[in-house]
């Protein structure tokens, strides 16, 4: 931090948050609220006399509650700049000043009460995300008694205890009686690897590692300890982790393979008893400690909806951030020039971390570097001629793209190319053919549906699959040799969005019994929520079938993952049935009605059309909408 903060080339803005963020690849404007310190960063050389006055007391954070701090106090050690900060919230105010001690006792005059917040705008070419994680909170699993027993504590609050710089200056104790506890329990993966409503599914990475790096700890400065691990399973995967892990046994740490169902404690003594079921032996037993330590997971930043928001991003089912590409694109976020480095993307130890920042500078320094940057040819274009600024696309696109689209000043949408990422679901929501997707285009994908539906469209089953997912589902499942019937004709779309209420429509009136619309699971889409509006499309597609009675079941939509290749074979078999069932007078039916449904819907869209060109005729300077 030193370094960063010393060097010529590098803005460190500290005490300080993002609140807006506009712009595209190469061209980003960010906002910056510096806020109030109420202490000049120049002049303040550290001396701490206005902390020594402040009469404020109250719990310090960095400490995890165990020490007090002032209304005016130093971050952390080492903090970058090394100043102090006066806590608006802790002191006993100074509009009017209620107190002012700190300014009376400081010398350089740098506390400054009418200091105010400052924005900062900075123009940018790329961004690099670097948010880190948040500490799972382990009140909401009352039945290890953390906010009951005060010497349960957390793998955080034991870290700060046994820390030379921690508040009791590495003298470890238990906090009830301040005595060096004799036997120590670790339990694992406390809120990780739970489908409980309490806990969250994912593995946290770094939760075994500390603990085998804590337990040798204890056993450098404590020899006589007892220690006990109690654990799901031990993962050590990384470079020297299983040594660690043996010699943290051969030190006589002992593992017991099961987690505690309860603990209670001793009124008296406040000793512990956990009660175990020993998944080796098959027994339950009881254990007798005098301290526990809860071995908490990680989770993503409490905030991280706002970066989401103000970086178009996509997040896992997880709640972490979601890369470009697992493979090909690691460290690149969906929205282009925007970059990952650490447990923002998913948890992972200190050298992973490092390792992907070093990709992140990577790719930001390629992309600075660059004099201009290459875009895949799969954007929306619009056609100004025939867009009627109902502002429709600005509100479905998922990266912000389209701008311009203006109803009251007439303004037709314009792409931004840069921003565009190619879901297509801005063609496919205009009511009025303005916008297409190139090399996804409607004439394209209709010659397709035609094409497969020329001959026996009894025996087929038309299909949409998104490129990411459901596409790579499809070639999973033929990869991994699974037997399923093949009557598919499957139609690639970059996303599930890309695919128009008319292009259903028009494989029903050419025939197809049943018609399948897949993509990525809701919290997986590639283009942040697109399929969201898949969703709603099908939704009102169901209401439109059902209304001109047909049945609506022979339109489905299923969620299908790339890893879900058993998930793909299982749902084109139960299809294949579902087509088996669909009788030739039901399909001709529905050729019938769908056509006279659209030589109505033409009709009345030539009319409106030709009463909009006549009113233009008439009074040449007025401008009309037509509602759609």
């Amino acid at each position: 931090m030193m370094d960063v903060g010393r060097h010529p080339n590098i803005n460190l803005y500290t005490f300080s948050e993002v609140e807006e963020v506009s712009g595209y690849i190469g061209n980003f404007n960010v906002k910056v609220r510096k806020k109030a310190r109420f202490v000049d960063e120049t002049d303040c050389n550290a001396c701490g006399e206005c902390e020594k006055v402040c009469p404020v007391i109250v719990a310090d954070e960095f400490q995890q509650g165990f020490s007090s701090r002032k209304a005016i106090y130093m971050p952390f050690p080492q903090a970058v700049p090394s100043v102090y900060i006066l806590n608006n919230e802790d002191c006993l105010g100074h509009n009017p000043i209620a107190c002012g001690k700190c300014a009376e006792v400081c010398e350089k005059d740098c506390i400054d009460f009418d200091m105010k917040d400052e924005i900062i705008e900075v123009n940018v070419g790329a961004v690099i995300v670097a948010t880190g994680m948040d500490v799972y909170d382990p009140t909401e699993m009352d039945e290890y008694g953390y906010t009951k027993h005060e010497n349960v504590i957390t793998s955080m609050e034991f870290e700060r205890l046994i820390s030379a710089g921690g508040p009791t200056e590495g003298h470890f104790f238990r906090p009830t009686d301040r005595e060096v506890p004799k036997k120590i329990a670790f339990i694992q993966c406390v809120g990780s690897r739970s489908h409980s409503a309490t806990g969250n599914p994912y593995c946290s990475n770094i939760c075994c590692m500390n603990t085998i790096k804590d337990s040798l700890l204890i056993n450098d400065h404590y020899p006589d300890t007892e220690i006990s691990v109690f654990y799901i399973d031990i993962r050590a995967f990384g470079k020297g982790f299983e040594n660690l892990y043996v010699r943290s046994k051969k030190a006589g740490v002992r593992y017991i393979r099961g987690l505690p169902g309860e603990i209670f404690e001793d009124p008296k003594t406040k000793n512990l008893t956990l009660i175990v079921e020993d998944t080796v032996t098959n027994t339950v037993k009881d254990y007798n400690f005098d301290m526990v330590v809860l071995s908490v997971g990680v989770i993503p930043r409490r905030d991280s909806d706002v970066v989401q928001k103000l970086l178009t991003l996509s997040r896992t089912e997880d709640g972490f951030f979601m890369e470009s590409h697992p493979k090909l694109k690691p460290v690149d976020a969906p929205t282009g020039g925007v970059f990952f480095a650490g447990c923002v993307e998913y948890p992972k130890d200190v050298k992973d971390s490092v390792t992907q920042a070093s990709a992140a500078v990577a790719r930001a320094e390629v992309l600075l570097n660059s004099d201009t940057i290459s875009i895949e040819a799969i954007t929306s274009e619009c056609f100004t001629e025939l867009c009627t600024s109902c502002g429709i696309c600005t509100n479905v696109c998922p990266f912000n793209a389209i701008v311009g689209a203006d109803a009251k000043l007439g303004t037709p949408a314009e792409v931004i190319e840069a921003l565009c990422k190619g879901c297509g679901t801005c063609a496919a929501e205009c009511n009025f053919n303005a916008l297409s997707m190139k090399h996804f285009e409607d004439a394209q994908i209709t010659t397709m549906i035609d094409a497969m539906l020329d001959e026996n469209p009894m025996e087929k089953v038309t299909v949409f699959a998104c490129n990411w997912c459901s596409y790579a589902g499809a070639d999973l499942a033929g990869l991994s040799r699974l037997q399923y019937p093949t009557s598919q004709r499957i139609i690639r779309t970059m996303c599930s969005g890309r695919v128009d209420s008319d292009f259903v429509l028009h494989a029903f009136e050419k025939g197809a019994p049943i018609v399948l619309v897949s993509g990525c699971h809701f919290v997986d889409c590639h283009y942040i929520d697109a399929n969201r509006w898949t969703q709603k499309r099908v939704e009102k597609l169901w209401d439109k079938l059902e209304r001109l009675g047909i049945r609506p079941e022979r339109l489905q939509l299923e969620w299908i993952s790339a890893a879900e290749g058993q998930r793909w074979a299982k749902t084109m078999t139960e299809i294949d049935e579902m087509r088996k069932n669909v009788t030739e007078e039901e399909v001709k039916h529905t050729i019938k009605v769908l056509k006279e449904d659209r030589e109505k819907a033409e009709a009345k869209r030539a009319k409106k059309q030709n009463k909009r060109i006549t009113s233009k005729t008439d009074n040449p300077g007025a401008e009309i909408s037509v509602p759609a």
